[in-house]
């Protein structure tokens, strides 16, 4: 008889990521220590990167008072109080971003929102090379919710991130959302989303290409600080940019 074949060997990882540094922001309504469905789905990528080395850092924004706005400390337009001072360490000393929120009306949370709006804010400071602030982090998002919008709520709000200057890598997003409509939500019994193999696979796969990513942003210094500097651009390099180029030399087909 021909010999059982045996299981193939379980590759390890292609890197070391033991020095990076992750921040994951659950924007839930939900304040601690009350029950946070999409706190548990971040838990499962937490654990994972925390199985590499990775150095996690988790908070809920709404266990924290942060008002809306566009600007640093929102003290000096007519707020009280405003911790995003205080919060905004933790997240430019990472590597990685993972935001998530649950689903209502289709839309992300107001909670997210206000995080986007604070991000905003901060988008205008440099890094030690002197580009904007958030080149060289690398960023990802988890949904919740029993009703449609996953992909909606990733799209704007991936969108939202790279446009300050994170790298999103492929498939930088996941969710689960059970079936649509009132119902169970992921952590309760009998809800299946925990053991959900298509949300769990995207989950994984988007924590390591988090983590591949952020790797070689890290090993590479970041994004090159060439042809992005916005100091530089001020005092005049264009990097190769002709403000003033001729499309058409005599003779040119005018219509062409």
């Amino acid at each position: 008889m021909p010999d059982s074949p045996q299981p193939s060997a379980v590759p390890s990882p292609p890197a070391d990521y033991g020095d990076l540094r992750a921040v994951y922001v659950n924007c839930t309504l939900k304040r601690s220590p009350e029950l946070s469905h999409t706190q548990g789905l971040m838990d499962r990528s937490i654990a994972l990167m925390r199985s590499q080395g990775v150095s996690v850092d988790s908070l809920r924004l709404v266990d924290h008072t942060v008002p809306p706005g566009v600007y640093p400390d929102m003290r000096e337009h007519g707020w009280e109080a405003d911790e995003w001072v205080e919060l905004w360490p933790r997240v430019r000393e990472a590597d990685i971003l993972v935001v998530g929120t649950p689903i209502w009306l289709g839309e992300v949370s107001s909670q997210l929102r206000v995080l986007i709006e604070r991000l905003y804010a901060m988008s205008g400071m440099t890094n030690e090379s002197g580009q904007y602030v958030y080149y060289g982090k690398t960023a990802g998002m988890l949904v919740t919710g029993n009703e449609d919008g996953v992909k909606h709520s990733a799209m704007s709000t991936l969108y939202a991130l790279q446009h300050i200057g994170c790298t999103i890598p492929p498939a930088a997003d996941a969710g689960w959302i059970g079936e649509v409509g009132p119902g169970p939500s992921y952590l309760d019994e009998g809800s299946g989303g925990p053991a959900n193999d298509f949300t769990n696979r995207n989950m994984t796969f988007m924590t390591w290409n988090l983590l591949h990513t952020a790797r070689r942003l890290k090993d590479a210094g970041g994004i090159p600080a060439y042809g992005n500097v916005r100091e530089q651009w001020a005092e005049g390099e264009r990097w190769g940019f002709d403000a003033n180029p001729e499309y058409r030399q005599p003779g040119d087909d005018a219509r062409g």
